[in-house]
């Protein structure tokens, strides 16, 4: 669903991207792992489209992210790790603006919002104003309206920064249900227990390049994922 193909991002003479190459496949759980500034988010938001990259090649599903944004983008759902909502909408006004972007019919958007809204415990808050939520409140908003659409891929920077442990437990729930379905999900974070347990593949950059990327098995071998990264980053 998500093939990286020697990308390279640079700033100035400093390559925050370095040649990452790597596949993220159908029905995947994929962790993205690595220190601040290793790289993670530029790549995400290079995956996504919001950031350009000086060579290579981002494909989502066969459609290049470069010369098919938009095409690509109707298949994806973007969660980053602190999402600048509307504040002065309710949070049902907000969910419903975004799945009037992707034209989401009424009876899916509803029960999809319903759904979802429910399994992250915020059904009672969703006449709130955005204004009034924590950032563990506001990473629920933005996960209800990015799977409102039924994404075939999710992809997430940190997506359990902020949150509670019920609300961990439910994010994870709803990752493991779209996998089920079929789907893909690719996320960054630094909780190395909760990807290992979660994930069935991963990659660890570091300044820019790809240092390991595999199965969970293949990468972390009799070790545990924590100790091959530190391993990695000395």
């Amino acid at each position: 669903m998500i093939k990286i193909s020697d990308v390279t991002k640079k700033y100035g003479d400093k390559k925050a991207l370095d040649g990452v190459s790597f596949e993220v496949g159908d029905g995947e759980i994929f962790a993205f792992i690595g220190h601040n500034g290793a790289g993670k988010t530029t790549l995400i938001k290079a995956i996504v489209g919001i950031h350009d990259f000086d060579e290579g090649e981002v494909l989502i599903n066969d459609k290049s992210i470069k010369r098919e944004p938009v095409a690509c983008k109707k298949e994806i759902a973007y969660v980053p790790d602190n999402p600048e909502l509307y504040e002065n909408m309710r949070a049902i006004q907000f969910i419903n603006f975004i799945c009037d972007m992707y034209e989401v019919e009424k009876e899916r958007r509803e029960r999809n919002i319903k759904k979802y809204a429910e399994m992250l415990e915020i059904s009672a808050n969703l006449n709130d104003t955005i204004d009034s939520f924590s950032h563990g409140m506001k990473q629920k908003v933005a996960l209800i309206a990015a799977l409102a659409h039924d994404p075939k891929i999710l992809i997430m920077d940190e997506p359990f920064v902020g949150l509670d442990p019920k609300a961990v437990f439910s994010t994870k729930e709803v990752m493991r249900e779209m996998v089920k379905s079929g789907k893909t999900i690719f996320f960054s974070t630094h909780i190395l227990d909760v990807a290992e347990k979660l994930c069935t593949k991963v990659a660890i950059i570091k300044k820019g390049k790809i240092m390991k990327v595999g199965s969970m098995k293949d990468v972390k071998g009799d070790k545990s994922l924590e100790k091959v990264f530190l391993e990695l980053e000395k």
